[in-house]
């Protein structure tokens, strides 16, 4: 690194510094005789992670910003600050032989900036000293902290991923349910049309006959879902008027096999081109095999109809973890925010509208789109929370300029004023003991504002609450 200016300092300014304001003035000539004083230029590196941690680092005045390598999330960067008297470095040095031995974190001047450096063993031996209460209490506090923080983020990891399994679970056994109740009426019908065909053959229906009434149903299958709408009433009045005339015509069960007659859009003029076609000996039994035909038609139609949601719902859970895809990429935000929606399809109550408003046009854009699928599950569960068992949620995008913009808004009670400048801190929260962990809107903060070089805010009054997320759309620069 390179320095600038170096020398000592006055304690005088050191006891401008939160730090260091309550230091008597001999502890102050210490501390300032034990340091010294470097000026970094924009964009220089003050501390570098994977360094020996040789020195803690005070900021006197400028703006520096903190960032982290980790093997999971990539580069993770916290927001610039410029409060004097912030710190990084060896800050665990008070811990002796068991205080990392390089950097956790690069350290870097995103402004001209004056740094007060503290060489690392003057730092444990002066928190030691002249701290020793403090010292222990903070050793307890960073190693219970750090495993209560592992605990409860795990545990809000699985309450998330329990919830959107409910939901998924639940989604997909409809479909599978309507598959599997098709697929046992399937085996019925068949068995009796091939009965229904040998009766036929026994009854010495020529094949000329035969095939007519295959063409026929070839016909009315390809008719189904093609009729004009009907009322319920038309369409009572045509099974009906069609029940009674197979009834006359001798044919079994005849009420039960005019609905799916009608459904292909048969009618009396066709019944009375079948018996043209095939003879009156064996209208009875080819109208039989006829309606039985089309039953096995629908039957399949409905089995086609569940796999292909089975397949969608699994798509947007694939969507949804980006499962197979590089972590950073470009992305169209509506596909993350419709993947998220469907796998809340299944917790959304019946009473809760959910209302897309999508700007079409928004490119692009750069991002780490499984966490931003954890952003969206965040802030949805909490407006669904919200908003109990009636409502409406609203998911709108648009953008302007260089930033992308995604606002999730319901109609619950709202945030108090009190609280809005406290929503985003680690561990806060307005639920009621064991039903939050006040982690999912600190989580989303740090991946918009950290991961991505956006910003999310709230805004909010009674029966009306919008959080904004800001993203932007030129690829961020990793801090090194």
């Amino acid at each position: 690194m390179t320095d600038i200016v170096e020398g000592t300092i006055d304690i005088d300014e050191l006891r401008k510094l939160f730090l260091f304001e309550r230091l008597t003035d001999e502890q102050l000539t210490k501390l300032a005789s034990s340091g010294r004083v470097r000026t970094y230029a924009q964009d220089e590196d003050i501390i570098r992670q994977g360094e020996p941690a040789e020195c803690f680092a005070v900021l006197i005045e400028g703006e520096i910003q903190m960032s982290s390598e980790t093997v999971s999330a990539g580069t993770v960067a916290m927001p610039r600050t410029s409060q004097p008297g912030v710190y990084g470095g060896a800050t665990s040095a008070y811990l002796g032989d068991r205080a990392p031995d390089t950097y956790q974190h690069t350290l870097r001047a995103t402004a001209p900036s004056r740094m007060f450096l503290l060489p690392a063993k003057k730092f444990a031996y002066i928190v030691a000293e002249w701290f020793p209460m403090a010292m222990h209490l903070l050793d307890g506090l960073l190693s219970g902290g750090r495993m209560q923080r592992e605990i409860i983020d795990r545990r809000q990891r699985l309450t998330a991923l329990g919830t959107i399994t409910a939901g998924l679970t639940h989604e997909l056994n409809n479909p599978a349910a309507a598959a599997v109740r098709a697929v046992s009426e399937l085996r019925s019908l068949i068995r009796t049309s091939r009965l229904q065909l040998a009766q036929l053959a026994e009854d010495g229906i020529p094949p000329e006959k035969l095939r007519t009434m295959i063409e026929w149903q070839e016909a009315c299958t390809s008719n189904l879902g093609k009729q004009p709408q009907r009322s319920p009433m038309e369409i009572s009045d045509a099974e009906d008027e069609l029940g009674e005339a197979l009834d006359e015509l001798g044919v079994e069960d005849a009420w039960d096999l005019a609905p799916a007659l009608v459904n292909a859009g048969f009618s009396g003029k066709d019944l009375e081109k079948i018996r043209a076609k095939v003879g009156e000996e064996h209208v009875p039994a080819a109208l039989r095999w006829l309606a039985e035909a089309i039953e096995i038609s629908q039957m399949l139609g409905e089995v086609t109809e569940a796999t292909e949601r089975i397949t969608s719902l699994i798509r947007s859970a694939k969507q949804y973890s980006q499962m197979d895809r590089a972590p950073f990429q470009q992305v169209d935000v509506h596909d993350l925010l419709d993947s998220t929606i469907a796998i809340f399809r299944g917790k959304t109550p019946p009473g809760i509208s959910v209302v897309t408003d999508y700007d079409r046009t928004l490119p692009l854009i750069p991002c780490y789109a499984g966490e931003l699928n954890q952003v969206w599950t965040n802030l949805i569960h909490n407006a669904l929370d919200a908003m109990g068992e009636s409502g409406t949620l609203t998911i709108r995008t648009a953008y302007d300029e260089d930033e992308a913009i995604v606002e999730i808004g319901d109609t619950g009670p709202g945030v108090p004023d009190a609280i809005k400048d406290r929503i985003f801190e680690p561990f806060f929260t307005t639920k009621s003991v064991g039903q939050g962990t006040g982690l999912g809107l600190d989580i989303s903060y740090r991946i918009v504002a950290g991961r991505h070089g956006g910003e999310i805010k709230v805004r909010s009054v009674p029966g009306d609450t919008w959080f904004e997320v800001r993203l932007p759309l030129r690829e961020p620069t990793p801090a090194v």
